[in-house]
């Protein structure tokens, strides 16, 4: 058995490293095109592209795993079957479910490695890379500058694009521009738009800032939320200054990190720290509900004697509604109780929005924890799967490997996606959204285990008719026992 146990593996190894380097490369090559416009045009140094493009290879790497698995099974097991090695298992008397063993152990060792990979190397490599991409993307150098085209141009550390550029014409040598618009849009509620007949762009020795000089032009101001606000200014000359384009690099350490840049322990304390939050606010709500009966079952003649319902804090987020009510000494008690009580009402319904807030948080970061956990464990799933269609099927090649690997995958993870989405917005129970493929395809491969055994395909059988043959009849199954049991009835 031990020698079985050797050659088994020794199968799946080639299979399974030859299907992880395609599967790796398309995804990288995917990854490559979506990234090009972000990395080309910059400027950029070539050990920086490496840079980028090395750090989106963890993320790729996560998918592929499985998803090469579930490749190497499908055709090792397809070629012994072809080649009549598992007819003489067989005939050995050996269960084709305990050679299985190895394979799931194998199964279990990658996705412990796994684990290990999406705690550890894969939260890091993240976030490396949205430091990095978030650098290259304020990164805005001069002659990149094209004409007739609004250009956007990413000052500061925030990415929020400040001003767009015009020009008709744009000497690359003098940097002397015609016709030219800028789109100043820094000034928080108030636009500014400059038009000129001229200009020239200067670069500080630091290459930080660039000094706009420009010639025969107007200014127009408005304040997007008070159009009355207008004021127009013409000028022979004009400087304007556009601060921290940065033409160099500038690496910036942002210390935030969204749920896909933490690890297992960040997104625990993550989630107790929303569970405690979502809990203090409930606890308020009710509070606050208690004390509105309370007010209204004490009456109207009472309400001096009440003390006024205490206000949420800033950080709660009803401040700003907040409202000082006192009774009006001419006995106005009516009025004033409404108003308190509605005032109320409306800062418990703060509370309970808040108290939503953080239940979001929380389902987002269960989610992630259980990917974690979830997407390695498709290497076992994977396993169960892949042998009993490679042994029911097994005249289809590569073809047919290719086939119903591409099915398997595009099924798991539109399932796995489809599952976050709904678990993130708390449809269904969090975890229940990364793990749903892997139960569902478990049971489909403890089924199709349970009939190994018993499978019938000969070196005629297991092609693509036979496939589709089965297809089928699997398909029109309830239909034809449908036909029947209502031919019986008449």
């Amino acid at each position: 058995m031990r020698i079985l146990t050797r050659y088994l593996l020794r199968v799946h190894i080639a299979p399974f490293f030859f299907a992880l380097t395609v599967l790796t490369g398309l995804l990288f090559i995917n990854t490559l095109a979506r990234r090009f416009d972000q990395l080309t045009g910059k400027g950029l140094r070539a050990g920086v592209i490496l840079e980028a493009l090395a750090l989106s290879l963890p993320h790729i790497l996560a998918l592929t795993l499985p998803m090469a698995v579930l490749v190497a099974v499908l055709y090792a097991f397809s070629q012994m079957t072809a080649e009549n090695e598992i007819s003489a298992l067989k005939a050995s008397g050996v269960n084709l479910t305990q050679i299985l063993a190895p394979l799931i152990v194998a199964g279990i060792a990658v996705a412990a490695l796994m684990v290990g990979f999406n705690d550890r190397i894969l939260p890091e490599m993240n976030h490396r890379l949205k430091n990095l991409m978030s650098d290259i993307g304020r990164k805005s150098p001069t002659l990149t500058l094209k004409e007739q085209v609004i250009n956007p141009i990413r000052p500061g550390q925030d990415l929020r694009t400040q001003y767009y550029l015009q020009a008709a014409r744009i000497d690359p040598v003098t940097n002397h521009l015609s016709d030219v618009a800028i789109y100043d849009m820094s000034l928080g509620q108030k636009i500014r738009s400059i038009y000129a007949d001229s200009g020239r762009m200067v670069w500080n020795a630091g290459q930080t800032n660039m000094l706009m000089t420009l010639f025969d032009g107007y200014v127009l101001e408005v304040d997007q939320y008070d159009p009355r606000q207008f004021q127009r200014i013409e000028f022979a000359v004009h400087e304007q200054v556009l601060h921290g384009l940065g033409d160099e690099l500038t690496r910036v350490n942002e210390s935030y990190r969204s749920d896909r840049e933490m690890s297992l322990a960040m997104l625990a304390a993550r989630i107790d720290t929303a569970r405690f939050a979502a809990d203090s606010f409930a606890v308020e709500a009710a509070r606050r509900n208690e004390y509105t009966v309370l007010q209204a079952l004490a009456g109207p003649r009472d309400l001096r004697d009440l003390d006024p319902s205490p206000r949420l804090p800033p950080s709660a987020g009803a401040s700003r509604y907040a409202e000082v009510i006192e009774p009006s000494s001419g006995g106005d008690v009516w009025e004033a109780e409404d108003r308190m009580i509605r005032q109320t009402s409306l800062e418990v319904q703060v509370l309970r929005n808040q108290v939503e807030g953080r239940q979001l948080e929380i389902n987002r970061y269960t989610v992630e924890y259980h990917k974690k956990f979830a997407i390695p464990a498709a290497c076992i799933v994977f396993v169960l799967v892949g042998a009993p269609i490679a042994v029911r099927f097994p005249r289809g090649g590569a073809g047919m490997v290719i086939a119903i690997s591409l099915t398997v995958f595009a099924i798991y993870y539109m399932s796995l996606i489809g599952g976050e989405s709904l678990g993130d917005r708390g449809a269904i129970r969090p975890w229940w959204g990364p793990w749903a493929p892997n139960l569902i395809f478990g049971l489909l491969g403890v089924w199709g285990l349970s009939r190994i055994g018993k499978e019938t395909a000969t070196t005629r059988g297991g092609g693509w008719d036979d496939l589709w043959f089965t297809l089928r009849g699997l398909l029109t199954r309830p239909f034809r026992r449908r036909h029947r049991i209502s031919g019986g009835v008449t």
